[in-house]
């Protein structure tokens, strides 16, 4: 990717769903080896698009093509009467890694969340390995936060796909 070819930033519409579908299927294997069912995955992907009070995409293009993604979904914080913004289902096609795809979503879901006043900051989880990760989101100006996350999976369905 050269300089010519310019990340542009939009919302995702019904018509992206074959691809966000296929980017959360592909990192699903490739963060966590885990083959998504792909009928509820893409029902999934359906909701969000469908019903933007669960959350809402951002895709990334270059030269007219999508090849990132990220998902915004809500938390409520009565301590703070706001929102937190969690950044979910994050993908970027392999060849356009390391050439500011990510960076540039993020700007643009920072800049979307600054202007709101409902809005309390961006949250996000890593994986405690992926060092590469957590440098890319220090270098935005995140920083690692005090809380560890406890979780307990309740649909056997997803029992099973977690290895639960």
């Amino acid at each position: 990717m050269t300089h010519a070819n310019a990340v542009r930033i939009r919302a995702a519409r019904a018509d992206d769903l074959e691809t966000l579908t296929a980017f959360n299927a592909a990192m699903a294997r490739e963060t966590e080896n885990k083959a998504l069912d792909p009928i509820a995955l893409r029902a999934g992907v359906a909701r969000v698009l469908a019903e933007p009070a669960r959350g809402f995409y951002r895709v990334a293009e270059v030269d007219a093509a999508v090849v990132g993604c990220l998902m915004v979904t809500f938390e409520w914080s009565d301590w703070r009467n706001g929102d937190w913004w969690w950044l979910q289902s994050v993908y970027i096609a392999p060849e356009y890694r390391r050439h500011g795809v990510f960076r540039a979503l993020y700007a643009e879901v920072e800049r979307c969340a600054t202007g709101r006043a409902d809005v309390v900051g961006i949250r996000l989880y890593v994986e405690q390995g992926n060092v590469r990760a957590q440098r890319t989101y220090a270098a935005l100006g995140m920083h690692e936060d005090q809380y560890r996350m406890y979780a307990k999976t309740l649909r056997a369905d997803v029992r099973a796909l977690l290895g639960d």
